[in-house]
């Protein structure tokens, strides 16, 4: 059977198909619109297919007894229910963002943490979904995002096994992919476990697999394409110094156009397995053998 989601674009995620690169904007726009649109300038210019961000609705997604913390921040000592609100894009914001994404010719959807969030975001027809890893147990959102129609990504860290199967199974195979995930931020290497990739595509015949990856270095997230992640997701940011909870685990404009490129050239380098002898072969075949 075919493990291959088509987007309403026409665009294609799963075995045979480019690798769908995406660059995870998440938060780390701080809440400034210019500030995102540079990362989406960026993103275009390294070759990503779509960029990502994260909805919430704070009053729902921030516990009560944390609302009242103060908290530093570039903006000066708030409530920390007041600095989530304070970084959270509305209507006005995306607005400019699915305009700038049209005209720059570069998906973009979000991962969303509530159901108002589903909501709001679907005005925009998204390409997609993706929720984040700890929403995975959350079956009645998880079942929210599905009745969009759209293609829904399924992101694993900080998950058994069993919770991976239950969510599936609540959810059913078609329009679904799942991305293996370790929940560290930064995440050392020898908590990757890159080989659930192989694992996920033995278990989910039909599913696309793919990688978000948390890691500082990108010479692991290359090796996911080579164990047949259909697509990646790595956090982005402008300056891995700025201010945010994001940024110490997301990769710079020079390292994601990097990442891209080799992503690409590995693709290439996969082949289709069959062994031939191509035509730059033959002079030395023919010199060295007689």
């Amino acid at each position: 059977m075919q493990r291959k989601i088509i987007l309403r674009n026409g665009k294609a995620i799963g075995d045979g198909e480019p690798v769908y690169i995406i660059a995870e904007i998440g938060i780390n726009h701080n809440g400034e619109l210019e500030t995102a649109k540079k990362l989406i300038d960026e993103a275009v210019r390294a070759g990503c297919d779509a960029v990502k961000f994260q909805k919430r609705t704070p009053e729902i997604c921030v516990p009560k007894d944390q609302w009242d913390k103060e908290r530093d921040t570039p903006w000066g000592k708030m409530k920390y229910i007041d600095y989530k609100k304070r970084i959270e894009f509305e209507e006005k914001e995306y607005s400019e963002i699915d305009k700038y994404c049209s005209e720059k010719g570069i998906d973009w959807f979000a991962s969303c943490w509530d159901m108002p969030s589903v909501d709001f975001i679907e005005q925009f027809n998204p390409v997609l979904y993706k929720m984040a890893s700890a929403s995975l147990t959350d079956l009645d959102l998880l079942r929210k995002v599905q009745s969009t129609g759209k293609p829904l990504i399924l992101s694993t860290g900080m998950s058994t096994a069993q919770e991976i199967n239950d969510a599936v199974a609540a959810l059913g195979q078609d329009n679904l992919l799942i991305a293996h995930s370790t929940s560290a931020y930064p995440c050392a290497p020898e908590e990757l476990n890159l080989r659930m990739i192989s694992s996920l595509r033995n278990q989910y015949a039909t599913i696309p697999i793919g990688y978000s990856g948390h890691e500082t270095g990108l010479s692991t997230t290359e090796a996911a394409t080579v164990l047949g992640a259909s697509f990646i997701e790595r956090h982005f940011t402008l300056d891995r110094a700025m201010w945010g909870t994001d940024h110490a685990a997301s990769v710079e404009p020079e390292g994601f156009r990097r990442l891209v490129r080799n992503i690409r050239e590995i693709q290439i380098a996969l082949g289709d397995g069959v062994k031939k002898v191509y035509d730059s072969e033959l002079e030395p075949r023919r010199r060295l053998r007689g």
